[in-house]
């Protein structure tokens, strides 16, 4: 694999560039905000402060077509390493791309965020985090924040634990706006599912993370399912034997009817389709909390998992 540091000039500010080709994919890189500068962050810290403003009653606009291949578009220029381009894209859409390093991991992203805090509260659209410093090889999807209790944070655990991995999180509560609106695991006309595409496109691989409550699934820690296909079954046997390890109860979608499978899942359906690995996970209330031993569990398996696509 390829990974070359170029340097460039975009809009009067100097970008530093990580490409590469990892499952196949065109050449791809994400690179730093205004000026050059790289801002120092908590990303647990900086989630969680975004997080805590999702409610049922917060905002929610549906964004039109035109807004969501602006910012799809703009975040495969950023993969690219076309930053004009990526500029001019996300810009038309209210959006910014600037590179954080979080402190506690060392790590680099670069944050794809609405540029008015207003308006983010307000449109829901959601926030991506793309790797700086290495090449893009998998994604830890989070349809759910908030409803879905800590899963943000267990997100974030999987992208500082393993190199490669960019986030993408949803920007609503599941039940604000019109009916299901911003259910972005069961539309289509999301942002959320335009950049899930475009990263299905260039064969990257996906775990999309979900919590239910103890008696949806009762007797379970976890539900592992690779959603409507197939793809994946290798990492998604991992993923269950390793929590089993540790003794927790694990249902497995491809051998047992299990509830809470994710076989109406959207990205998970757009996944099969294109023949690329997805896993659904859904975890109970003890496997998320964030100062748990369990979670601290969760997070080193989700880890093993990860680091198979990282290393591949």
């Amino acid at each position: 694999m390829l990974i070359i540091g170029t340097l460039l000039t975009c809009a009067g500010a100097l970008v530093s560039l990580t490409v590469g080709t990892p499952f196949g994919q065109r050449e791809s890189g994400a690179g730093r905000g205004a000026a050059g500068s790289v801002v120092a962050v908590d990303l647990d810290a900086r989630v969680k402060e975004f997080t805590s403003r999702l409610s049922r009653r917060g905002g929610y606009r549906p964004p039109s077509a035109e807004d969501r291949g602006r910012l799809a578009d703009g975040l495969d220029a950023l993969l690219d390493g076309d930053l004009t381009r990526a500029t001019g894209l996300l810009d038309a859409a209210g959006y910014r791309a600037r590179e954080l390093r979080d402190a506690p991991s060392g790590r680099r992203f670069t944050e794809v965020a609405d540029a008015s805090p207003a308006r983010e509260r307000s449109r829901g659209w959601g926030r991506y985090y793309l790797p700086a410093d290495t090449p893009l090889r998998w994604s830890a999807q989070v349809p759910h924040p908030v409803a879905d209790r800590h899963t943000e944070r267990l997100g974030i655990a999987a992208v500082r634990g393993t190199e490669g991995g960019a986030l993408l999180l949803a920007g609503a509560h599941r039940r604000s706006g019109e009916g299901n609106a911003a259910d972005v695991a069961h539309r289509k006309d999301t942002v959320f599912h335009a950049v899930a595409e475009r990263l299905v496109a260039r064969e990257v691989p996906a775990v999309q993370l979900h919590g239910f409550a103890t008696d949806s699934a009762p007797g379970r820690h976890a539900v592992v399912s690779t959603g409507r296909g197939d793809h994946g079954r290798t990492e998604a046997q991992a993923l269950a034997t390793a929590f089993e390890r540790q003794g927790l109860s694990v249902c497995r979608a491809w051998t047992h009817r299990c509830p809470l499978a994710g076989r109406t899942n959207v990205q998970g359906r757009a996944a099969d389709e294109a023949g690329v690995p997805f896993l659904h996970l859904e975890l109970a209330p003890a496997l998320r909390e964030p100062d748990g031993e369990r979670a601290r569990l969760t997070a080193r398996v989700l880890t093993e998992a990860t680091g198979r696509w990282a290393r591949a």
